[in-house]
């Protein structure tokens, strides 16, 4: 199974028990449902009222009552009157899917109602390819360096820490894979339409072996990558936090955490959030997008398929290399040295230069032997860590897909009830609008996956066949030497 693809589940045992003071009492996260209580920092982070708006999108529409889910204060308004206003959107019936619980179809059905700052909104712009997440306009990077092992309670409990260094700071800071797993867990639950990619796993024996650290390292190194590289997760601000908070300051981490936790622009109010093109010629046809989101999850499945095979292909190579290739070419070498100490029986002075070239081939074949055993490392295995990495964005898209899928469902039966005359055609506008919201959302990220996808498969593919060249000159320059030692024969 692919080591990154797998659904977000809270982490469990080995070095990263959450047994420490890091997080010393429950939190809003720990209690499903209860998010979005409060959000005290209003006033001081947005500048007061100038620095943020309300945002609703409570339509008149008669939807029916579901006990405890409307903020206080926000009941739903009496139903109009008339055969026109007596017309339902159904609700889904399965209440655990995807557009349920990702607050999609309550945002669809106009029930999201919150607060939206000016720093909180996130804009999608019409580029060359499309709708696309606005850029990020102080873009930056953040190597991760120097995983080192650490002990606590008087070195009773060991762990690893990562040095993260900021550019656009400058400054270190250590983190601890529990923290990455903390910061994972809040950007999938606020950005149902975003590919959060996906941590490498945990692992709860040998975690302190050398190449497992290192692996988990390059790693995470991607996973680093792909979060500096999105317009919005690398603006958001638990990752600001997770980036920038002093490593000794536990005060201010904890704050930052548990502003994090309760961040209020989750579920139906993240929808708030994402203000799309207007104007002449901005809006979508609802045919196209969905021709355009089929033809994305065709893709998806194939690229799925082909990365499924081509890691396994590498994976039996590399096996290959390091064991049979290896033995096979120290067998030839062991074979040429029997020779050459066959031939050494022979005293005669004219032998002496022959068997001195023989022996050299031998131990030019036993270290090519070498060169194929050390040679994934430089060129498969990043090679299965990029794929690692982009099957759990391929295991993402579905439930995205499956949320934009389901705001076009609403569409069309709200626009079934107009043609039928039992719902006012301003109410079908406003689900419309909200579904082009989702719509828009939606192919800018599918954008965004194409355009870092060819960004890393060009890289990458460039490093193997470089890797390539390098190993197989390597390997030459062993056989034109040994050639050598014969023209004084």
């Amino acid at each position: 199974p692919a080591p990154y693809g797998r659904p977000y589940q809270p982490s469990q045992g080995s070095d990263d028990d959450w047994d420490d003071d890091w997080d010393d009492s429950s939190t809003v996260a720990d209690e499903p449902g209860a998010l979005g209580s409060s959000y005290p920092d209003y006033e001081a982070a947005g500048g007061g009222a100038a620095g943020r708006y309300r945002l609703s999108t409570r339509s008149e529409l008669s939807l029916g009552s579901r006990g405890g889910g409307h903020p206080a204060g926000h009941p739903h308004p009496p139903g109009g009157g008339g055969a026109k206003s007596s017309a339902t959107v159904s609700r889904n019936l399965n209440r655990f899917s995807t557009f349920v619980k990702s607050g999609g179809e309550a945002f669809v059905l106009g029930e999201a109602s919150g607060f939206v700052k000016d720093g909180d909104k996130l804009c999608v712009v019409l580029g060359p390819r499309g709708p696309e997440w606005q850029e990020n306009p102080y873009p930056f990077q953040c190597s991760i360096e120097d995983p080192t092992k650490q002990t606590k309670f008087k070195g009773m409990k060991s762990y690893i820490a990562y040095k993260l260094v900021p550019s656009h700071t400058g400054q270190q800071v250590h983190r601890r894979y529990k923290h990455f797993d903390w910061l994972y867990g809040r950007l999938a639950e606020k950005f149902p339409v975003i590919s959060v990619p996906h941590l490498p796993e945990k692992q709860a024996t040998g975690r302190f072996e050398e190449d497992f650290i290192s692996k988990r390292r390059k790693g995470l190194a991607w996973w680093m990558d792909h979060m500096c590289s999105h317009p919005v997760l690398a603006q958001c601000d638990a990752f600001q936090h997770f980036l920038t908070c002093p490593s000794t300051d536990e005060k201010a981490w904890k704050q930052g955490k548990r502003k994090a936790e309760k961040d209020e622009m989750v579920g139906a109010n993240f929808f708030l959030t994402i203000s799309v093109p207007a104007g002449p010629g901005a809006g979508l046809d609802l045919q196209e997008v969905e021709s355009q989101v089929d033809g994305f999850k065709a893709f998806t499945k194939k690229m799925d398929e082909s990365a499924l095979q081509l890691n396994h292909t590498a994976n039996e190579f590399a096996r290959k290399q390091v064991t049979g290739f290896k033995k096979e070419y120290q067998k030839v070498g062991h074979s040429f040295k029997c020779l050459s100490q066959a031939f050494e029986l022979d005293q005669q002075a004219f032998s002496a230069g022959l068997n001195q070239a023989i022996a050299f081939t031998a131990e030019a074949y036993d270290a090519i032997g070498d060169l194929f055993a050390d040679q994934p490392r430089q060129d498969l295995d990043p090679v299965m860590d990029l794929l690692a990495l982009y099957q759990g964005h391929l295991a993402n898209f579905p439930d995205i897909i499956h949320v934009q899928k389901g705001a076009l469902t609403k569409v069309k039966e709200s626009k079934r009830h107009v043609e039928e005359g039992k719902m006012e055609l301003q109410k079908a506008e406003g689900i419309q609008e909200r579904c082009n919201i989702i719509s828009f959302a939606t192919l800018a990220e599918i954008n965004h996956f194409h355009k870092i996808r060819v960004r890393d498969f060009k890289s990458q593919m460039q490093h193997f066949l470089q890797q390539q060249i390098l190993f197989f000159q390597k390997v030459t320059q062993k056989l034109e030497e040994a050639l050598h030692k014969y023209d004084s024969v």
